[in-house]
């Protein structure tokens, strides 16, 4: 069946549908990664996104259940060159389009995707309509006058307090509580906590200073998660109450968070970063490392009494900061993705050594 990606400057891009036919909207972004689609679609900071896969062959090695970042896939769609039909490796469970059909997603296949990145690095990211339905052009101003990526993160936090213990039983291992938020936090962050003997706590966005402290812990972890941080005020007051009170690390959207209690600023980027292969310099080591990355946002303006810790080789924008006086600490990529492939492991374990 054929579909179609109708972007809101107006392009169209035709193609052939798989998965789940149904009409969806989102800011069509692309990530460059050769690998790892089934961590990028189970990603929730993907949440309200089409994703467009640059590598042109997409689902050779099939999916599995233990590579999951959530528990089914948060990305409104995906659009590749061309779907592999049948998976070849020895950890597939099932294909791709099997995957899409069972979480009601639509991907779409044939379309150059090289064309449609170049589009997007040069006019910027864009809401787009992905569809099998023959769309008047008033159904198709209204799906794109009507989207919003306000509520992304409420939409994908956890609902209720978990507590997960560290993997390590033996009582002469000290465990380290640490409380760590949800803003659409990915299962590797747990799984890298839990291996380092942490006793983790995960709460809602919403959550309430007050109510972790209640706990005690050790460290306060703000995670990855979806849109414009801007948009979460009510969590932001929350976080000024935490800094100077326990110490405080974060990730990607945790990072940017961590800059507006501060006084900082953020700006959306024009294309984000989105990847597996991004270099970053780690000041202070003099090194630099392959990163993951999902972002659309970034801190352009340094809160007072932070210091830059990492940078972008390609772009020079802020990749890590750290207080100066207080124990806050926060990188903008995931060091829990397994970039390079481990080589940023190293920064869950100063993650750690902040706990009190």
């Amino acid at each position: 069946m054929k579909a179609r990606l109708i972007l809101e400057n107006g392009a169209v891009f035709e193609g052939e549908a798989f998965g789940y036919l149904d009409t969806q909207v989102g800011e069509v972004v692309f990530n460059t990664g050769m690998t790892g689609y089934q961590e990028v679609l189970t990603d929730p900071s993907y949440c309200g996104q089409i994703i467009v896969m640059t590598y042109p062959l997409i689902g050779n090695y099939g999916i599995n259940l233990d590579d999951f970042e959530s528990n089914s896939i948060k990305a409104k769609g995906l659009i590749v060159r061309e779907k592999c039909a049948f998976s070849s490796n020895f950890r597939s469970e099932f294909e791709l389009e099997q995957f899409l059909k069972h979480n009601k997603v639509l991907g779409i296949e044939g379309i150059d995707t090289r064309a449609l990145t170049r589009m997007i690095r040069s006019r910027g990211t864009m809401r787009g309509i992905i569809t099998t339905e023959d769309l008047s052009e008033t159904e198709i101003s209204s799906y794109i006058e009507d989207y919003s990526s306000k509520g992304v993160v409420y939409a994908v936090c956890t609902k209720t307090i978990e507590r997960y213990n560290g993997l390590t039983t033996s009582s002469d291992e000290q465990h380290k509580k640490v409380a760590l938020i949800d803003y659409g936090a990915k299962k590797n962050i747990l799984r890298e906590l839990l291996k380092r003997n942490c006793d983790v706590t995960i709460y809602p966005a919403w959550t309430s200073a007050d109510e972790i402290l209640k706990d005690q812990p050790d460290l306060v972890f703000l995670s990855n998660g979806p849109g414009n941080p801007e948009d979460l005020a009510p969590e932001i007051e929350e976080i000024k109450k935490l800094i100077g009170v326990k110490p405080i690390v974060g990730i990607c959207l945790g990072h940017q968070l961590i800059a507006l209690a501060s006084e900082g600023e953020t700006e959306k980027l024009k294309f984000g970063h989105r990847g597996c292969n991004h270099p970053v310099k780690d000041i202070g080591k003099n090194r630099v490392y392959i990163t993951s990355q999902n972002h659309g946002y970034c801190v352009t303006k340094l809160p007072k009494d932070f210091e830059v810790t990492h940078v972008n080789v390609n772009d020079g924008s802020v990749e890590g900061m750290r207080h100066t006086l207080l124990p806050v600490f926060s990188v903008q990529f995931h060091p829990e993705a397994s970039p390079g492939p481990r080589e940023s492991d190293y920064l869950f374990d100063e993650f750690i050594a902040y706990a009190e």
